[in-house]
């Protein structure tokens, strides 16, 4: 069996380095994204965002530094593309639209949410050069759980009512 405290000296020694180097990239990394500084909440849920797919993942500070910069590339084409697909579909009448015109506006949506899938395989492709397969699987899994946690606690919020002077 191994000893114990060496190993653990060795993790509390470095810990704080590592913290250090994750946050100065982080910090670096949102401020060259475009929007990056949209907002006190966009930068606290993007901060929140990427601590929680940094924990599920454990990710070492050489590959955050790797991963980091595509994977805020891949959310940067998934949000156009699910942008796109938003605008598609919205504000049209469908009751003043021929059959044909309606066919080739779903037609449309189909071909963005293939686009999305596809961009999806490709990038986990390139993510698996990055960082393990193991952990591509627990950033697909993190970022689901991350959105149902999100959405569960503004539900929470909305029940209780508005919270004033939080920003």
């Amino acid at each position: 069996m191994f000893p114990r405290f060496p190993m653990k000296r060795f993790f509390l020694r470095n810990l704080p380095l590592a913290v250090f180097c994750l946050l100065t990239f982080f910090t670096h990394a949102l401020a060259q994204r475009p929007g990056g500084g949209q907002g006190p909440r966009t930068e606290r849920l993007e901060n929140a965002r990427i601590a929680y797919i940094t924990d599920k993942i454990s990710l070492t500070p050489d590959q955050a530094q790797r991963f980091w910069p595509l994977f805020n590339e891949f959310t940067d084409k998934r949000r156009e593309l699910r942008k796109q697909t938003k605008m598609g579909l919205r504000g049209q009448d469908f009751t003043a639209m021929s059959d044909k015109d309606i066919r080739a506006a779903l037609d449309q949506q189909f071909k963005l949410r293939q686009s999305e899938i596809n961009l999806e395989k490709e990038y986990v492709d390139r993510f698996q050069k990055v960082i393990t397969l193991r952990q591509v699987a627990q950033l697909l899994q993190a970022e689901r759980d991350f959105t149902k946690a999100l959405i569960q606690r503004l539900d929470n919020g909305r029940a209780s009512g508005p919270v004033r002077g939080q920003d």
